[in-house]
């Protein structure tokens, strides 16, 4: 249910924020066990965890956009929902350095003498760090945005 007043919607958007956060940590100890399965690999229980975060991240991204959607006609404010655009897409960015990543460290392990897995872990793990710090940067200038009218 997504609320009505202008700081509870921003309250519902911060929640949904936390949220994706909590699946991406399951995400990470799921691929995690996953790995521990190899060198015969749990295909089948993986897939499925990976369909449930797949399911998680849309429902997610569905009410965020809602959220945009409704700063931008409901209250006016295209600012909140332009930072919105833009966290929605480092969001995307961030998952599919994330599935790479979980397919390099797969890679590492099944071919421990290619010395050029760890490189490419450590590439990826610094992608994946400047986009954790655009989208801090995002929501820093979300706060502040929305905390400007109170």
């Amino acid at each position: 249910m997504v609320p009505t007043d202008f700081k509870g919607l921003i309250q519902r958007f911060y929640h949904l924020q936390s949220e994706r956060v909590e699946t991406y940590r399951l995400f990470e100890e799921g691929h995690e066990a996953y790995l521990r399965t190899g060198p015969q690999y749990d295909f089948d229980h993986y897939r499925q965890l990976v369909h449930e975060i797949t399911q998680a991240f849309c429902g997610i991204s569905k009410e965020v956009l809602e959220i945009k959607g409704r700063l931008h006609h409901e209250f006016d404010r295209p600012d909140l929902s332009e930072h919105i655009e833009k966290l929605q897409s480092k969001e995307k960015q961030k998952l599919e350095l994330t599935a790479k990543l979980q397919l390099a460290r797969q890679r590492a392990q099944d071919h421990p003498e290619d010395e050029g897995c760890q490189e490419k872990i450590q590439e990826i793990k610094h992608e994946i760090i400047k986009n954790k710090e655009a989208l801090s940067e995002i929501m820093q200038d979300f706060k502040y945005d929305s905390e400007e009218c109170d």
